[in-house]
């Protein structure tokens, strides 16, 4: 028998790469979004594998819409990837942050208890947990200290899956992972925005990159490799918590510097500071501790930041877009 993955949030980046690695494996995928008729799952046509994802409709705010799903499914694994993913809006948008992770966690913990079948479950924890590290490498130890409400729900459901996997003995954990990009990192990220501005000033045009604090220092890794941590955890004998990281903390200005000599430029000549784009609250400085990852997973980062920027510029370039 197949082994049954449902992933919630298949349309975003990590849950496209996390479905080609489950196909790659074996599995019978499942590709959850809140409305599966009109989602376009442009990120699982664009690695080619959408017509073999099985797709389907989860409100994952709904209990009912969460139950009625692993019912129908009865799946082996459940990845967790859904929810408001941006730091900045959830600033904006603090209630709808809440619910869509730390309720939709809660929901789906609630409905493996309620139907009692031995599901393995991923959430997709997060760095902005930790607030700002201050230059020390956080590992699975270090308190919580979030500073958006983003980091708020992701704490909270953090802290939901350590309650049921301990008060009721579920397969539960949570990856609680540091900045990871791609080619398929929209241009609401700063990352993708560098990379695409980047790329369009090399092909002629005459705009300016706009960015707020360029001092902040990021662990930034490769989604594709992060993914792979994430199903390692569901593949252990006991449910753990891991932090998934490089190890290594670079400032913003060097993702821009680094993006702009891909394409033959000075990045100083195409970038200014606009005090407009500072956060209410922002994190000077994060990094990661990933040795217990590395001993007891056997997972350790690929890629650096070099070579992130690198595949995110030549992939840009080679699209066309």
């Amino acid at each position: 028998m197949r082994k049954k993955a449902l992933i919630s949030g298949a349309s975003g980046q990590d849950g496209a790469y996390l479905a080609q690695l489950l196909l790659e494996n074996g599995y019978a995928v499942y590709g959850a979004s809140r409305d599966a008729q009109t989602c376009s799952f442009a990120n699982l046509r664009s690695i080619g594998i959408r017509e073999h994802v099985r797709t389907l409709s989860i409100a994952v705010n709904d209990f009912r819409s969460v139950l009625t799903a692993l019912q129908e499914i009865e799946p082996d694994e459940i990845y967790n990837l859904a929810g408001q993913s941006s730091v900045g809006l959830s600033f904006e948008q603090p209630v709808e942050t809440l619910e869509s992770i730390s309720t939709a966690a809660l929901n789906f913990l609630e409905a493996i208890r309620f139907i009692r079948r031995p599901i393995r479950f991923y959430n997709a924890g997060s760095s902005e947990c930790f607030g700002d590290t201050g230059g020390t490498k956080a590992d699975e130890e270090t308190p919580f200290r979030p500073r958006s409400p983003y980091a708020v729900a992701k704490a909270s459901a953090h802290w939901i899956v350590a309650n049921y996997r301990e008060a009721y003995n579920l397969f539960a954990c949570t990856g609680i992972l540091f900045n990871h990009e791609s080619p398929l990192r929209p241009e609401r990220f700063v990352t993708g925005k560098i990379i695409a501005a980047a790329c369009r000033i090399a092909a002629g045009s005459d705009e300016k990159l706009h960015l707020g604090n360029m001092d902040i220092r990021r662990d930034w890794g490769w989604a594709p490799d992060y993914v792979q941590a994430m199903r390692l955890m569901l593949q252990q004998d006991k449910p753990q918590d891991y932090v998934i990281a490089t190890g290594r903390s670079r400032p913003l200005e060097d993702f821009v510097r680094l993006a702009f000599e891909e394409v033959g430029l000075d990045w100083r000549k195409h970038v200014l500071a606009d005090p407009t784009l500072l956060r209410p609250a922002d994190i000077r400085e994060g990094c990661g501790n990933p040795a217990k990852a590395e001993r007891e997973l056997g997972w350790k980062a690929a890629f650096q930041l070099e070579d992130v920027v690198r595949e995110m510029v030549r992939h840009k370039r080679n699209s066309g877009n």
